[in-house]
């Protein structure tokens, strides 16, 4: 099965039509029809906004694969957005030498056994 396949089979899922999946990813219409007539699939770029829409995982969308036995966003890696608090998080902590990075968990740990202990 190809990408496009499992875009228009989780479509068929969720109810969900065409219009609806163009809005919510931002995907001309007509793109996404040419998904359909000439069995394409969809540009790089594309996958994150579609796996969002849809609610699976890249790994699902891409290969059909999913070891966890259910398509949904529930696995043991993250796919974070940039722009977010997580993905500023993320960005500041690649940019920081490993010594610090290990001090920043240090400190994330320590938060988090606070954060517990008054629970």
């Amino acid at each position: 099965m190809t990408i496009s396949e499992r875009v228009f089979e989780r479509l068929a899922q969720l109810s969900m039509t065409q219009k609806e999946f163009s809005q919510k990813t931002g995907i001309q219409p007509s793109t996404i029809s040419e998904w359909k007539k000439n069995k394409t699939n969809p540009s790089s770029e594309k996958i994150m906004p579609i796996c969002e829409a849809l609610d699976v995982s890249p790994e699902w969308l891409l290969s059909g694969i999913d070891p966890a036995g259910s398509r949904e966003l529930n696995r043991d890696y993250y796919t974070i957005k940039k722009d977010t608090d997580m993905g500023r998080l993320i960005a500041y902590y690649n940019s920081l030498a490993p010594s610090m990075r290990e001090r920043l968990i240090g400190y994330a740990e320590a938060i988090a056994e606070m954060t517990e202990k008054k629970s």
